[in-house]
């Protein structure tokens, strides 16, 4: 994603997750009062097998956000029709509290390039995990500027999900973190819920996500609760450990980056007890996957 200076981040990072943090509205309606519609120009970097998403480099959006590479989900399938990766186009992109999509998809020309150019990709399917795999650890530099491992959290069972905070898209990062803020509070509100259990967020862009910007960017979703909920970034190393495994997908294509969304729970033993792709999971799921992973294994001897 192209730098944006911290003023500019902040003022654009503070309209997202006043956002972020609403309840889910109702499906999107593309004629009502609280969309907001964006004129955008780009090239087409990728097209998911089904057409629902589309991968753009797009300029700056006047009034959005600057020029970066994102996934966008499309509503009609059928605007992707005869168009390639390396075409450029112009779209619409629609903006809602907790969701956005594109329309009005036109080409502008085809262009034969090599797009795949310039692009370090941690990505690498076949190597994913499976439930019950152990995870491998890494380390990572939390919110406080501790350097801390994911085996720290041995006992415990663990919920953690990617996300960079300058990402401005609803329906991805900040959906992600709003998720885990409402799936936290239902654990806390459970009777029946364990002790044994933590949320852990992972930016994958270190250098911009220092320990005093997750500790603000933190804030915003967490309050000055930080109960059972911390926030970290991943350096490269641990982050082209875990990315294959998970299969994660971060691309840095220049300045930016496009990611897709893995949500992972581990048992207090470390290993794989459910995986949530993409983001229409809920957070009653997640706290019912973090409630079944904390649960001693059935053949563990009695206290």
């Amino acid at each position: 994603m192209i730098f944006m200076n911290n003023l500019n981040y902040f003022c654009v990072l503070l309209l997202i997750l006043a956002a972020g943090c609403k309840p889910k509205s109702a499906a999107p309606n593309a004629g009502g009062p609280s969309a907001r519609t964006y004129a955008a120009h780009g090239v087409i970097r990728q097209i998911a097998a089904d057409q629902r998403t589309v991968t753009i480099q797009h300029e700056t959006i006047p009034g959005y956000m600057s020029a970066m590479t994102m996934d966008f989900p499309l509503k009609d399938t059928n605007e992707l029709n005869r168009l390639a990766p390396g075409d450029e186009i112009t779209f619409k992109l629609v903006v809602r509290e907790n969701d956005d999509w594109i329309k009005d998809v036109h080409l502008v020309a085809h262009h034969i390039e090599n797009v795949t150019s310039n692009v370090f990709v941690f990505h690498v399917a076949s190597a994913e995990l499976k439930r019950g795999d152990l995870l491998p650890d890494g380390e990572l530099t939390d919110e406080n500027g501790s350097r801390i491992h994911l085996s720290d959290f041995r006992g415990r069972a663990l919920a953690f999900t990617f996300f960079f905070s300058r990402c401005p898209l609803p329906d991805f990062c900040p959906r992600m973190n709003k998720d885990f803020a409402e799936a936290r509070q239902l654990l806390l509100n459970r009777p029946d819920a364990p002790a044994n259990w933590q949320f852990l967020s992972i930016s994958f862009d270190p250098e911009f996500d220092q320990p005093s910007v997750l500790s603000s960017y933190a804030d915003f979703y967490r309050g000055a609760d930080t109960n059972r909920w911390l926030f970290a970034a991943a350096p490269a190393n641990t982050l082209a450990e875990l990315a294959p495994r998970l299969d994660l997908m971060v691309r840095r294509d220049g300045a930016g980056i496009s990611h897709n969304l893995r949500t992972v729970v581990l048992d207090a033993q470390g290993r794989i007890a459910d995986q949530f792709d993409g983001n229409t999971w809920t957070p009653q799921e997640l706290a019912d996957a973090i409630v079944k992973a904390a649960r001693p294994p059935a053949n563990s001897p009695p206290p």
